[in-house]
C-alpha cells in the first residue's frame, strides 16, 4: 500500500493551511516592529535633531515631510506604532495566562485591529 502524500510544511498557504487571525497578527506585529526600527526610529531621530538644531533645520524637515510621500510615511509610522503598542499589551495579558481561549483571543485580536485604526486616525488628526 502506497503512503498518502502529505504537505512538507504546515506553513504553506493555500489548500494546506488556512491563515488564522492570531497567526496574521503575529506576523503583522513582527513586520510593524521591523518597520519602526528601519523607518520610525530614524524619522524620530531626524525630528529630534531638527528640533535641537534650530528653526531653519526644523522648517526644512517639515518641508521635506510635507508632501504626499512624507504624509504616507508618517501615517504608516503612526499606524505601526499604534498596532505594535496595542498588540504588545495583548501579549502582556497573554503572559499572565489570561485570554488564551480561542474566542477571547479573536475578540482581542479584532479589538487591537480596530483600536489601531481608531488611534491612528486620532493621532493623525492631531498631527495634521
Amino acid at each position: 500500500m502506497k503512503a498518502k502524500q502529505r504537505p512538507l510544511s504546515p506553513f504553506m498557504i493555500g489548500p494546506y493551511y488556512k491563515p488564522q487571525l492570531t497567526s496574521l497578527m503575529s506576523i503583522t506585529h513582527r513586520a510593524t516592529g521591523v518597520f519602526l526600527s528601519v523607518v520610525g526610529a530614524p524619522l524620530l531621530l531626524w525630528w529630534l535633531i531638527a528640533v535641537s538644531s534650530g528653526p531653519e533645520a526644523y522648517d526644512s524637515m517639515l518641508a521635506s515631510m510635507g508632501g504626499l510621500i512624507g504624509t504616507l510615511v508618517l501615517a504608516a509610522s503612526v499606524f505601526c506604532l499604534s498596532f505594535h503598542f496595542l498588540n504588545g499589551i495583548r501579549h502582556l495579558v497573554w503572559d499572565t495566562g489570561r485570554a488564551l481561549d480561542i474566542k477571547t483571543a479573536y475578540t482581542f485580536g479584532w479589538a487591537v485591529l480596530i483600536g489601531s485604526l481608531v488611534l491612528t486616525a486620532v493621532l493623525l488628526g492631531a498631527l495634521l
